[in-house]
């Protein structure tokens, strides 16, 4: 099976510091994979380097067998949701910030339904309620969900995760949990939650810019 990510021996420097060394791995579709290891170590530099934040300095990036470069680089953010720790909603209330994408060309006619968009806040354990709010009147917690519930609604297959759990309660663990055992989603992330790496399919130790154990887990 090709990968849908391939690191090959990357490199990246920035600031004249390396922060990336020698780092390779692959991941394959529908798999579950988790950066973890120290602040600083360089996991979330890992999320920007495959979105083309960073240059690299030595080896290679694959997307889907092609090396990485402006078109795949395009390609990786079309199917792509990325959500950080504090996502940026970007509207006023949060029915607008989950509408927000379908007002631009890739999506325009592809608006969903009243119905559509209680069912991805109803996965997330969000009620409909929450549409009404502004969006700057909201914690933490509910608008990473509700930026996980715009991905879910704009069909992403691809999610890189930077501590989305971090600012949950047990309950609302377990319904992202749940969403993203979808064997259709494919998931890089970055967490120190033991629930969330122990459910990854495999988990990515790093050490000062490098990668210093591969773990993988058995699922029944």
């Amino acid at each position: 099976m090709t990968s849908i990510i391939q690191f090959e021996h990357v490199s990246v420097s920035a600031g004249g510091k390396t922060i990336l060394s020698d780092i390779s791995f692959d991941l394959l579709a529908g798999e579950k994979a988790v950066l973890c290891g120290k602040s600083g170590s360089g996991k979330s530099s890992i999320l920007r380097t495959l979105l083309g934040l960073h240059a690299l300095s030595g080896g290679v990036v694959y997307f889907q067998g092609k090396p990485l470069d402006y078109l795949s680089i395009r390609a990786i953010r079309s199917c792509t949701a990325y959500i950080g720790q504090e996502p940026v909603l970007g509207a006023d209330t949060v029915r607008e910030a989950l509408l927000l994408p379908f007002q631009f060309k890739a999506h325009c006619g592809e608006q969903p339904t009243e119905a559509q968009l209680i069912a991805a806040l109803q996965r997330l354990h969000l009620s409909a309620e929450i549409l009404k709010q502004e969006s700057n009147h909201i914690s933490v917690g509910e608008k990473q969900r509700i930026a996980l519930a715009r991905g879910l609604l704009l069909g992403k297959n691809l999610y890189l995760l930077d501590e989305v759990t971090s600012a949950l309660d047990e309950a609302s663990k377990q319904a992202v949990f749940a969403v993203f055992s979808d064997p259709k989603l494919t998931v890089l992330s970055v967490a120190h939650d033991p629930d969330w790496i122990n459910r990854c399919d495999f988990a990515l130790k790093l050490e000062e810019g490098r990668l210093s154990q591969v773990t993988r887990h058995e699922h029944a």
